[in-house]
């Protein structure tokens, strides 16, 4: 009839929306952590009783690297959430965790989906989650040696080992040779709308939807969950190809950055693309003999892997199989300035000593925060306390110990990417504000 009002077309998700909420409601793993983890967890820190809800939240978040969640999800850190399982006659609800547990991460004081976190300490967190109260589990493996990064790669190599082709678990263990010291630094979610490849090897096509489903390969999902989730990392794959860096917040120098847009154009366009609205990106993989960074990571994840991974579910499908490499993939550099520190294993802590080898230090520890307080905004990164040698192990905790960053330790090390080093420092200074504005 005239002048009625037509009925409103129905809402329609997204892929990127459809593979937001899954992302954000959903869980892919049945929890292995112990009853009432997250309630306990103080009782292995020393604590005589549980403090308030709100002080407890935060403490919990300080000690294991967590960071509050920007959405909906029960009180808990990003990267942890409530999953409810049917065990027979009983319900189970417990606390598991996600992709966000590393793919979350805050800078001054704003937490942002696909931001690598570079202050979790999974070593602790496996540790204490995993054993009753007062009792830390031993690891099957060292999830992390230096807090903030991770053995994301190594992990891969350990469940696989447990998995036929098919996905079925088998009991036995088979090795393919397990490394659990390659120090990878998480890189940022929203740098692969642009890349043809990822992992720093540049080792598997960014089209590929199986292969960021390998952390399902969690002891107690049965592969028939594996398979039934891949429609849903479709467009999981979608959402995180459509997140976007954060903007820095604080006041640039419009003429110098101009200056060292130049510089930029001269010095590191041709590996890391320009930017812009009309932006480029080469996607090259950088030879071992010519970035000359640390080569633990390269070398870690070996052939015979390689070729099993080639074998399995996770490659039988389009764009799946593994690619073979000679060196480390130059990242585009949206977002650079929150993403410290720097390079592959994060031996660096800020832009200024990429760009001079000379200022890199050599054993340092950070805070562990994300704060304005301890961020280095001349050097864009972290604020660090550099020291003259390691304490005695006997000194520190292995919680302690693993918030030293000792370059000097293979898989660690904070040499390559020299190309900064020829350049002024009235240079650097202009680059480092233009790179500001990526």
């Amino acid at each position: 009839m005239v002048g009625m009002a037509q009925a409103a077309a129905p809402f329609v998700e997204t892929p990127e929306q459809r593979g937001k909420r899954f992302l954000l409601t959903r869980s892919y793993n049945p929890s292995t952590l112990v009853p009432n983890a997250y309630e306990n967890a103080w009782k292995h820190w020393g604590l005589t009783e549980k403090p308030p809800a709100d002080e407890y939240a935060a403490l919990f978040r300080q000690r294991y690297g967590l960071h509050p969640a920007p959405y909906p999800n029960d009180g808990l850190p990003m990267g942890l959430r409530y999953e409810t399982r049917q065990l027979g006659p009983l319900v189970r609800k417990n606390v598991t965790f996600d992709c966000l547990i590393c793919h979350g991460g805050s800078i001054f004081g704003q937490s942002h989906v696909g931001m690598g976190n570079n202050l979790l300490d999974f070593q602790a967190f496996y540790e204490e989650m995993h054993g009753p109260p007062g009792r830390p589990a031993k690891s099957p493996m060292q999830f992390s040696r230096v807090r903030g990064t991770n053995e994301a790669g190594a992990m891969s190599v350990f469940l696989i080992g447990y998995r036929e082709p098919n996905l079925n678990i088998r009991l036995n263990f088979v090795n393919y040779d397990l490394q659990d010291d390659l120090c990878e630094d998480v890189p940022a979610w929203w740098l692969l709308k642009k890349k043809k490849t990822m992992y720093y090897t540049g080792g598997a096509d960014t089209r590929s939807v199986r292969s960021i489903m390998q952390f399902m390969m969690s002891p107690l999902n049965f592969p028939q969950a594996i398979y039934r989730a891949e429609d849903d990392f479709k467009d999981i794959l979608a959402y995180i190809k459509s997140l976007e860096a954060p903007k820095y917040p604080l006041k640039v120098d419009a003429v110098k950055a101009a200056q060292g847009e130049q510089l930029f154009r001269q010095h590191c366009a041709r590996c890391h693309g320009t930017y812009g609205e009309k932006w480029t990106y080469p996607n090259k993989i950088i030879a071992l003999r010519e970035i000359g960074t640390d080569r633990r990571r390269f070398d870690g994840i070996t052939r015979k892997f390689g070729e099993y991974y080639a074998q399995s579910w996770f490659a039988q499908c389009e764009h799946g199989q593994p690619i073979e490499t000679d060196g480390y993939q130059a990242p585009p550099l949206d977002g650079v300035w929150a993403t410290a520190p720097y390079l592959h294993n994060g031996s660096v802590p800020t832009l200024y000593g990429v760009l001079n080898s000379k200022a890199r230090p050599t054993i340092f520890r950070r805070t562990f925060r994300t704060d304005r307080d301890v961020y280095d905004e001349k050097h864009v990164g972290w604020k660090v306390q550099v020291l003259d040698k390691v304490p005695p192990a006997s000194s520190l905790t292995p919680r302690e110990f693993r918030e030293i960053y000792d370059t000097r330790i293979p898989g660690r090390g904070n040499q390559g990417h020299t190309y900064g080093d020829k350049l002024t420092d009235e240079q650097r200074f202009a680059l480092i504000e233009y790179l500001k504005t990526l």
